[in-house]
């Protein structure tokens, strides 16, 4: 089974200051008859209309991006955030913190269609009824050919293995240019750390268009130590303005 990095993307929800229905308390708790306009919360309900705004943002100024394209925007252009404060890394803070400043111009996204889709779920061998239910189509996954679900074009990357034992696995990506500039050349910038190999071909993407779409393979060897838990680093493509950062993450099973 494969299984891709959840959550996406972190952003603020701590001590927010929100709306606050009438219909229901302060507190919601039983004796309590406050009621009033704005109250302060946290959690994921606060975080959520933060994120969603800023889809909405994106897809203001892009209006025929896809999902998957503004999802790639805003996991890339993200402010990476540290697992100093939280040992599950990735798993608790996604790609990191939602950037307004930057998600507007990503440079690249990593975008994906229906038919991605449909292939993702045949890799996790989900039946034809099941693929139904969500599609409405009727597919054989017997005419889709082999299929990985970790080759679905998403801006992360992640591999699970033993603790202790080495784990080589490689994805197969695409991205395109939504840059302003026609004619640009991205290079694979990694950071890694030494339980992490990683693998980038071709290390540099030339596009001369916009809206033009390059693939490349990433092969990934990691080795998590005997304590276990999870091992990151990022892959950056770089244009020396952009800087379009996707998560490598490795963890025990």
């Amino acid at each position: 089974t494969f299984v891709i990095a959840q959550p996406d993307i972190a952003a603020p929800g701590v001590d927010i200051l929100a709306a606050w229905s009438p219909a229901t308390t302060a507190t919601s708790e039983e004796g309590d008859e406050r009621v009033v306009k704005y109250n302060i919360r946290s959690g994921t309900s606060m975080a959520c209309p933060h994120a969603t705004g800023a889809a909405a943002y994106i897809k203001s100024f892009h209006p025929t991006w896809s999902p998957a394209a503004i999802r790639s925007a805003l996991m890339t252009t993200a402010s990476p955030m540290k697992p100093a404060n939280n040992r599950d890394a990735e798993f608790a803070y996604g790609s990191g913190l939602i950037n307004l400043t930057r998600c507007n111009d990503p440079g690249l996204v990593y975008d994906a269609g229906e038919q991605d889709y449909i292939k993702f779920m045949c890799g996790q061998d989900y039946t034809a009824a099941q693929i139904k239910l969500i599609t409405s189509q009727d597919v054989d996954c017997s005419n889709v050919g082999e299929t990985f679900a970790w080759d679905l074009n998403y801006p992360s990357f992640i591999l699970p293995g033993e603790v202790g034992k080495n784990v080589t696995r490689v994805f197969q990506r695409s991205v395109t240019n939504v840059g302003t500039a026609g004619v640009a050349s991205y290079r694979a910038v990694l950071r890694a750390p030494g339980e992490l190999v990683v693998r980038v071909e071709p290390e540099v993407l030339r596009f001369s268009s916009v809206e033009e779409t390059k693939r490349f393979n990433v092969t990934v060897t990691a080795r998590v130590g005997s304590s276990g838990g999870v091992v990151s680093g990022a892959l950056v493509w770089s244009d020396g303005s952009h800087q379009v950062r996707s998560p490598i993450v490795a963890h025990t099973l």
